[in-house]
């Protein structure tokens, strides 16, 4: 199994140890898996458990103070899965498993995603806050009330105002590969002070994950621009042409910058099983993890 993971592309974090160390220990956990499926689950889920990153526990807090989560999985067989909108789910990228397997469906929302992650065990109900959300969520003196165009009016200034603010970027994914099948995986908890039920790319189909024959990707950046450039898809269609998974990698962020300007990251793994990243904001962590030749 050979598997790649990312921590988020934005800045360069103060603490980058301890960051990456979780990293490789999800990298490690999915590189032990026999299933693709399986080992892209097992690596987000160690990401999803670790404050550090934004998924899981110490997402993002929306404009009504509360935290939700997205994730969306999908393998080569172009089967996929998504939940979005989910208060109290950690372990998200587990919900959209159940999607892809259990459903006939390739997205469920909201309440509904959250009982249906629960009816088959997937634990809800989750505090998400870690003490740095519930400090600086506490530290907003002028927190808003009212109407969603209240709520509109007061984030207008807030929302996506700093590229400097972790908690924007760093989405985690992981891409898996047992040499013939693959599967890519995306969690998130979002962007600080979005607009209540604001959902980006990490469960939209191409956007934040994607996998074919050719290959997967998983994207992380700046979330409304991915989705509205198709970011992962993007990256596999290099695959498809013909270029390896750096290459892919590469052009497709060089596309995404010069058509958004904004800032992003991917991953990405080939036939070959060889993997690829590349990103244009100030930093992204990945790790790798492989049982190949063992």
């Amino acid at each position: 199994m050979q598997v790649i993971v990312h921590g988020g592309a934005g800045t360069v974090p103060d603490e980058p140890e301890p960051r990456q160390a979780a990293l490789d220990e999800a990298a490690e956990a999915g590189a032990r898996e026999a299933d693709v499926l399986d080992a892209v689950e097992a690596a987000v889920r160690v990401l999803e458990s670790a404050p550090r990153f934004n998924a899981g526990v110490g997402g993002a807090i929306q404009s009504d103070g509360v935290i939700r989560t997205d994730a969306g999985v999908m393998t080569s067989d172009r089967e996929a899965g998504a939940v979005c909108s989910m208060p109290g789910v950690e372990h998200a990228v587990s919900a959209a498993r159940v999607v892809l397997e259990e459903t006939p469906h390739v997205l469920v929302s909201g309440d509904h995603a959250v009982e249906l992650a629960a009816d088959y065990g997937v634990e809800t109900g989750a505090d998400l806050r870690s003490d740095d959300t519930r400090q600086r969520w506490a530290g907003l003196d002028d927190r808003p009330e009212g109407s969603p165009r209240d709520h509109l009016d007061w984030l207008r200034e807030r929302f996506g105002t700093s590229p400097h603010d972790p908690k924007d970027h760093d989405t985690v994914g992981a891409v898996a590969t047992d040499g013939d099948a693959f599967a890519a995986a995306t969690s998130t908890g979002g962007r600080w002070l979005a607009l209540a039920g604001r959902v980006g790319d990490v469960p939209q189909v191409g956007s934040g994950f994607y996998a074919a024959p050719a290959g997967g990707a998983s994207a992380t950046g700046a979330g409304e621009d991915i989705a509205k450039t198709t970011l992962s898809r993007r990256a596999v269609r290099h695959l498809e042409s013909g270029h390896d998974a750096q290459a892919a990698a590469d052009r497709a962020i060089e596309e995404f910058g010069e058509l958004t300007g904004s800032s992003a990251g991917v991953i990405v793994l080939d036939r070959e099983g060889d993997a690829g990243s590349a990103f244009n904001s100030d930093g992204m962590q990945t790790a790798v993890g492989s049982t190949r030749g063992e």
